[in-house]
């Protein structure tokens, strides 16, 4: 059994990682824990300047900390009309608190007088497993779409209210989370990890 430790303290980001992780092959062969269950571990400053480098630094600390095989994953929101932004600081992006609510808002705002056809957008996870003595391995995933001009839906969190997937029409949070968990961004990047688990476990 190969017990794994998520990098992360988001509520939302830990059940949908486990959901996904549920529904893969290597299901009965991991075991999950979180930051939750660590409450003593200092907190990781995300200061790299690209998603790898904060996944990175993120799962090596958590690994050195606990002793164990860490994953921690860095995602973001880039917008085209934005020059790229939020990126690195969508979950920051108004402010080093923001609700999600905040974040949207001030994304709308910026966006208001761009046009629907400029108003693409992707959301991309970089993952990052390490272990104890420093080992590391990257994998990724994208998902391309365009920002609503309104929020959409109820469920899933983040940025999924105003994320149009470009292949459905809808936003995430239109979509539910089960057909985001086979299309997202992560779920793409958590279906690399899982192949490269195999390996690992098989």
């Amino acid at each position: 059994m190969l017990k794994i430790v998520l990098a992360t303290k988001n509520r939302g980001k830990i059940e949908e990682i486990r959901s996904i992780l549920k529904d893969s092959d290597i299901k009965g062969d991991i075991e999950i824990s979180s930051l939750l269950d660590y409450p003593g571990i200092p907190e990781i400053g995300e200061d790299g300047a690209t998603f790898s480098e904060n996944a990175r630094k993120k799962a090596l600390t958590v690994a050195a900390y606990t002793g164990l095989t860490a994953c921690a994953d860095d995602s973001g929101l880039v917008v085209d009309a934005l020059d790229g932004a939020p990126g690195i600081y969508s979950a920051r992006f108004a402010g080093e608190r923001a609700s999600d609510s905040e974040n949207i808002k001030k994304l709308l705002r910026l966006l208001r007088s761009i046009p629907y056809e400029k108003r693409t957008a992707r959301f991309i996870c970089v993952i990052a497993l390490a272990t104890p003595d420093g080992h590391v391995n990257l994998v990724d995933g994208e998902c391309p779409g365009m920002i609503a001009t309104e929020e959409r839906g109820a469920s899933g969190f983040g940025y999924d209210p105003v994320f149009i997937v470009s292949a459905y029409g809808k936003t995430f949070a239109e979509l539910g989370r089960e057909v985001k968990n086979k299309i997202s961004h992560r779920a793409i990047a958590l279906g690399k990890l899982c192949g490269l688990l195999e390996r690992w476990i098989l």
